[in-house]
């Protein structure tokens, strides 16, 4: 089964490729947004994945949009993730961090009253989870040049401390409607400087970050995720500029010899002409390195996805949730469990530490 076959992933060689896919869980509970024990005991559960992704971390205090999500801008969290990445190489994984800033996918809640950041001022229009509880999004500050340059340098600063707190690698999170997402749209990216317009100039900001992470990080030690057929949120939507703006990302990505390319299928109901089916075939023809797979697939459509050639790797998110032994769980053909949603985003250990391995039950 080619799911359970080895495969080079830049600086590794994995012993499967079944990928634990970044999951957003809400457990740094704590003031500073520290990783705790009890994530360090999540990951090592699932150290049985040929790589985990872990859920998005932030780069600063501006790129923050859910609750007690953990960062990576301080020494406290920097300690705090030193747990999980020895707790997962104890047992044999590998993990890398994905960097994160959520850009207008946020609340003034967070940022002690200020806006948050976006390249224009478009609100969201969406729901936002703040400390105080449900509240409607605000139009953001467009970002000023100087916050762009910032921007870069946190995420810099992050790849930096993920290195320092012994992960493997980092994944740049530019997919899902989040910053660098929103900065690539032209519905999203109203700007008419060097940042906004065209395809040259809405890149820019994410390929001088990953440019910037690149001159601290080795190149077989950076991964990207992308999203192309993204439509309905952050002000994102389809046009005739969104799969020339992928291509072109995907085209030039070549170039950096990255660990792997994280390429999702579109993941929520998407009605729109410029849609294109098969995400995967379409990107495999451009992307010449290791091409990782991500939207809803199970045993039998990844074990497809690999054997037609289109990806090398897949990442499986939900299932890793309530299945910690999941590699085994495909290797053995057993049946999947089915995780509690009531408790994806709660504290504590109930439906996140507390899953059986199929053995054990």
């Amino acid at each position: 089964m080619k799911l359970l076959e080895t495969v080079k992933l830049g600086a590794f060689e994995l012993p499967n490729r079944i990928i634990m896919a970044p999951l957003t869980r809400c457990r740094a509970d704590n003031p500073g947004r520290i990783p705790n024990d009890l994530m360090a005991e999540y990951y090592r559960q699932r150290a049985g994945a040929g790589l985990i992704i872990s859920e998005g971390t932030v780069v600063s205090k501006k790129g923050i949009g859910y609750v007690n999500t953990p960062g990576l801008f301080s020494d406290e969290q920097t300690e705090g993730w030193k747990k999980v990445t020895r707790a997962v190489h104890a047992e044999g994984g590998r993990i890398f961090t994905q960097l994160w800033h959520v850009g207008s996918i946020s609340h003034p809640d967070f940022h002690d009253g200020e806006l948050p950041h976006a390249p224009s001022s478009i609100n969201p229009v969406i729901p936002v989870r703040t400390p105080e509880g449900r509240k409607h999004s605000v139009e953001p500050k467009a970002m000023t040049v100087e916050d762009i340059l910032q921007t870069i340098t946190d995420f810099k600063m992050a790849a930096i401390r993920a290195m320092d707190a012994g992960f493997d690698g980092v994944e740049i999170h530019s997919s899902n409607g989040y910053l660098f997402h929103q900065f690539f749209s032209n519905t999203a990216n109203r700007r008419s400087d060097e940042y906004g317009g065209s395809i040259e100039n809405r890149t820019r900001f994410y390929f001088e970050t990953l440019e910037s992470i690149l001159s601290v990080v080795p190149a077989d030690r950076v991964g990207t995720r992308l999203n192309p057929m993204y439509h309905g949120r952050a002000g994102i939507t389809l046009t005739e500029d969104s799969l020339p703006t992928f291509e072109i990302i995907v085209k030039r990505l070549n170039d950096y010899k990255l660990a792997y390319l994280h390429l999702s299928r579109p993941f929520f109901p998407v009605e729109s002409s410029l849609l294109i089916e098969n995400v995967p075939a379409h990107f495999r023809k451009l992307y010449q390195g290791h091409l990782m797979l991500n939207g809803e697939y199970d045993r039998e459509s990844g074990e497809t996805a690999l054997q037609s050639g289109h990806g090398d790797s897949i990442c499986y998110g939900r299932p890793f949730i309530a299945n910690p032994d999941l590699p085994g769980r495909i290797k053995n053909n057993h049946p999947w469990a089915v995780g509690d949603i009531r408790t994806y985003y709660n504290n504590g250990a109930e439906g996140y530490t507390t899953y059986p391995s199929y053995i054990a039950q």
